[in-house]
């Protein structure tokens, strides 16, 4: 696989912790980038302040608080970093949520169905490096 030079502090936000680890294996595997994971958005949400990542990895699909939800408060909070949705729901849905969050606000890399691969991950790491450095 391909490394991705420059380290990026991820922010992984999923009910499932297969996917999570998924994910997590996925992006060490690009380089050395930073990742916290999360399993509960209200977790995540205290989490934000003091990490501050690069990029925002969210299902839509969790119980107690949904992904549309989380990115509401995530925009309320003024995050700036980047924002993937990843899901099993269908593209409509996905769409629909990119839209939204778009609408709060939130930089948008894109909304991917799951599993994600990885030369998909790779790129979509390459753009947040991009738009980060764009800030």
């Amino acid at each position: 696989m391909t490394e991705v030079a420059t380290a990026l502090r991820i922010l992984l936000l999923d009910d499932d912790s297969f996917m999570l680890d998924l994910l997590q294996e996925m992006i060490g595997d690009l380089g050395p980038h930073v990742v916290r994971r999360e399993t509960e958005a209200r977790r995540a949400l205290d989490a934000l302040p003091a990490l501050a990542p690069d990029l925002l990895i969210c299902d839509l699909s969790m119980p107690e608080m949904d992904g549309i939800e989380f990115l509401r408060h995530a925009a309320e909070r003024h995050f700036k970093g980047s924002v993937l949705l990843l899901s099993g729901v269908n593209a409509g849905v996905l769409r629909a949520a990119e839209r939204l969050a778009q609408a709060h606000g939130l930089t948008m890399l894109g909304a991917c169905p799951k599993p994600l691969a990885p030369a998909a991950l790779a790129e979509l790491l390459r753009r947040a490096i991009s738009q980060r450095s764009a800030i």
